[in-house]
This record gives C-alpha cells, sequence and structure tokens, in this order.
C-alpha cells in the first residue's frame, strides 16, 4: 500500500475511555453487558423472522436486516475497546484500523438506507394498503435489501482509500475507542482539507439521501394518518409505524449530535459518549422497542419458548 512509503506511523494506540482510570473495571463490565445484550436481542428477532411463518412478511424481513446489521455494527466497534480492558494491549495496526474505519462507515451507512426502506415499507402499508402485497412483494423486498447493503458497501470504500493516502508523521494516540474517522484525520501531519471536504460532501450525499427518503414518507404517512375520520382508526394507523419512527430519531439523533455539532459545544469525552449511545445503546434498543408494542413479535417469542421448555 502507498501509505508504507508516506508515514513513519505503522500502528496507532487506542486510547480508548481512559480519563477515567478509577472506572476502567466498571466500564468494561458496562460495555460488555451491552454487548452481549444486543447481540442476544437481536439474535432472538433473527431466530423469531427466520423460524415463525407469521413473521415471513416485508416488515420483519426488513427487520430481520436491521438486526443482523446491528449485530456487525456493535461487534465491529466495540470488539478492540474490549479487548484494552481485558487484555491490556492498546495498539491497532495501520491495516486493522483502516479496515474497522471501513466497516464501521459502511454499517452505519447501510442502517442509513435500510431504515429509508422501512419507512418507504410504512408507507406503503398506510398510504396503499390495498396494494400492499402486490407492492412489496418478496423480489421488491430483497432487492431493496440487496440495494440497501451494497450502496453502503460501495460508498464508503473511499473512506480508507484517501485517509491511508495521508502522512502521519506524529502523534499516533487515536482520542476514542475506535478509529473514528475525524479522530484519524486530526492526527495527520498532512494538509487534509482537501480530503475533509470531499468526505464531508460524499456523506452529506449518501447520508441526506435517504434522510429525505425517510422524512419524504413519513410526511405522506402523518398526512394519511392524520384524514383517517376515527380516533381508533388513526391509533392504529399510528402504531404501525411509531417502532420504526423511534428507531430513526434515536439513530440519527445520536449521529447528528456527534458528527454535525461544532467541536466547540462539545469536548471529545461528550463526543464519545455519544459514540456509545448510537454504537452500542441504539442498536441493543432497536429489538427492545420492536418488540414492546407488537403482538405479533410477543406471540412469536411465547410460542419458541412453549416449544422449547414444555
Amino acid at each position: 500500500m502507498n501509505h508504507m512509503n508516506e508515514t513513519t506511523v505503522t500502528e496507532f494506540i487506542i486510547q480508548g475511555i481512559s480519563e477515567y482510570p478509577e472506572l476502567q473495571n466498571l466500564l468494561f463490565i458496562v460495555l460488555l453487558l451491552l454487548y452481549l445484550v444486543a447481540l442476544m436481542a437481536n439474535s432472538v428477532i433473527v431466530t423469531l423472522v427466520c423460524v415463525d411463518s407469521f413473521l415471513h412478511t416485508p416488515m420483519y424481513f426488513f427487520l430481520c436486516n436491521l438486526s443482523l446489521l446491528d449485530m456487525c455494527y456493535t461487534t465491529v466497534t466495540l470488539h478492540k475497546v474490549l479487548t484494552i480492558f481485558s487484555t491490556g494491549n492498546d495498539t491497532i495496526s495501520f491495516t486493522a484500523c483502516m479496515v474497522q474505519l471501513y466497516f464501521f462507515s459502511a454499517f452505519a451507512s447501510i442502517e442509513f438506507y435500510l431504515l429509508a426502506t422501512m419507512a418507504y415499507d410504512r408507507y406503503v402499508a398506510i398510504c396503499r394498503p390495498l396494494h400492499y402485497m402486490v407492492i412489496m412483494n418478496r423480489k421488491v423486498c430483497c432487492v431493496l435489501s440487496v440495494v440497501s447493503w451494497t450502496i453502503g458497501f460501495l460508498d464508503t470504500m473511499t473512506y480508507p482509500i484517501l485517509i491511508s493516502q495521508l502522512s502521519f508523521c506524529g502523534p499516533r494516540e487515536i482520542n476514542h475507542f475506535f478509529c473514528d474517522p475525524t479522530a484519524l484525520l486530526k492526527l495527520s501531519c498532512s494538509d487534509t482539507s482537501v480530503i475533509e471536504n470531499v468526505l464531508l460532501s460524499e456523506g452529506m450525499f449518501f447520508g441526506i439521501s435517504p434522510f429525505l427518503l425517510t422524512l419524504t414518507s413519513y410526511v405522506l404517512i402523518i398526512s394519511t394518518i392524520l384524514k383517517i375520520r376515527s380516533e381508533e382508526g388513526r391509533r392504529k394507523a399510528f402504531s404501525t409505524c411509531s417502532s420504526h419512527l423511534t428507531v430513526v430519531v434515536l439513530f440519527y439523533g445520536t449521529i447528528m449530535f456527534t458528527y454535525m455539532t461544532p467541536s466547540s459545544m462539545f469536548s471529545q469525552n461528550q463526543n464519545k459518549l455519544f459514540a456509545v449511545l448510537y454504537t452500542t445503546l441504539v442498536p441493543m434498543l432497536n429489538p427492545v422497542i420492536y418488540s414492546l408494542k407488537n403482538k405479533q413479535v410477543k406471540r412469536a417469542f411465547k410460542k419458541i419458548i412453549v416449544n422449547v421448555f414444555f
């Protein structure tokens, strides 16, 4: 790779959450529990959707995709900091850092598009209910899913490629618990203005596009719900999309606070806190949010419990 000729840094040091040394053991336990709960909760959703025929619908197909994605997303960001806590080895090679950067960016991008796809699915279900099964047939669902994953993996390839071309000849301590792109750019001794503008432009385009699709879907959904005369009808219509809307607000909210808030307003430690929210807490809460008000998911879970233990 070209970076070997341009930089004297062959590995970085992940500082993690080292500002509170007296809390290291507690932080390790908390992060490990959050990680395990996120894996278990999302695994339950995937299992339920796969084994219960009543959940073989477009909404649960996309929910299964989201759960698989959240397991990958959480693992790629947390595995290194958990390793640091357990072994004390806080170094990461340049190549491994670029790989982590790529997959973190790719999984975040895929989530944007999956959430937009799920919003479209809710739009069709509420605004065009009589044509729902025709529009959202199996082929269309598969195509939408494949497109979401493909765009996510392709549009973020420039991130590690561009950053790997920079020179890193000074500090090598990444002030984060994973290879965050903004933290890496601060370590470079090259002029990063061009790359920052390219990454910002690309991120804005590929981030705003699914956001606008999601926003448009919900504007149409809310408009349709408000036209329903009966209060019971409006309540039932809103309940079909309330879980997804909650997930959208949580994910977009934490991402925007982390990457779109001026650095003068928040310290790096606060940015790390928000990063923990969208890399760990949100993926853990997603299956819980979808399950709390969902009778079909509860029924499928009870059915499995009965079959396994009784």
